[in-house]
């Protein structure tokens, strides 16, 4: 299935004005359970960067998580990078209406190329590496474009049904990824070959994520492409499972997993 033309229209719809993009971004942070663990690592990793850290977006989509910061931590300046245009040019706007244009910018750029040296004391990239044919390429850029002692953080599908494929004969449920998901040690050893040290990699979307990703996620955007008239229907689908999906990813943020559809990753550049 082609995710990319669901989450254009969605944009769309919530783009007619600068509280209706921040209605947008609050509801997927409620619905996506991998906000959840990222913006738990933000905070987390915060305590350790310094008041006005240079920060890199990588693969910001709609902004979602460039906004967050931000709002979050006045003194950060970030840089928000995609490659396609479009959207660099409706996040700078957005951006620009919030009065956020001095502390956070979206530049286009393509990950595998673009190699500022030495640069930003932490690197966030969630949902776009499962994207990207040449990873060991990425991770050497990112590598190099931090400060010693940076830190990285990733969000990206499992091997253990992540893209919601569980066996060789399935097929990945967004069309656009070009592999189903990362294992521990592939992932851990790809990073630790472009430099990082200390790399920590844990499971999200266990039981209650898988759930809760289906009930918020997959079932809508199914109904949706199959019919545009589900948009009408979308906000009493919703009212009905959202007490259900806040107690899963509650939990699932909460609790360690032997197993999960998704994985969280923390690596440190080290002098």
């Amino acid at each position: 299935m082609q995710y990319d033309p669901i989450k254009e229209i969605l944009g769309r719809q919530f783009n007619r004005h600068p509280l209706l993009r921040k209605l947008f971004y609050i509801l997927l942070n409620i619905l996506l359970l991998r906000s959840w663990h990222v913006r738990k690592a933000l905070r987390r990793i915060s305590r350790s960067l310094t008041p006005s850290a240079s920060v890199l977006d990588a693969g910001m989509g709609f902004g979602q998580y460039s906004w967050w910061m931000a709002s979050r931590f006045t003194k950060w300046n970030i840089t928000a990078a995609d490659i396609k245009s479009e959207q660099v040019d409706d996040c700078n706007a957005f951006f620009s209406a919030s009065g956020m244009e001095k502390r956070v910018h979206a530049i286009e750029a393509d990950l595998v190329t673009w190699n500022p040296p030495g640069k930003y004391d932490l690197i966030l990239c969630v949902d776009v590496m499962e994207h990207i044919e040449e990873d060991s390429a990425v991770f050497a850029s990112f590598f190099n474009s931090m400060n010693n002692a940076g830190k990285l953080v990733i969000s990206t599908p499992s091997d253990m049904g992540g893209s919601d494929v569980h066996s060789d004969s399935d097929e990945s449920f967004i069309g656009e990824h070009v592999r189903d998901g990362y294992g521990k040690e592939d992932i851990t050893n790809k990073l630790m070959k472009a430099g990082f040290k200390n790399v920590y990699v844990s499971y999200t979307y266990g039981v209650p994520g898988s759930i809760a990703w289906r009930l918020s996620m997959k079932y809508p955007v199914i109904m949706l492409s199959a019919s545009k008239l589900f948009f009408i229907l979308l906000p009493f689908y919703y009212i009905i499972v959202m007490p259900l999906v806040l107690v899963l990813n509650f939990t699932d943020l909460n609790i360690s997993h032997r197993r999960g559809t998704g994985l969280l990753v923390i690596a440190e550049k080290t002098p």
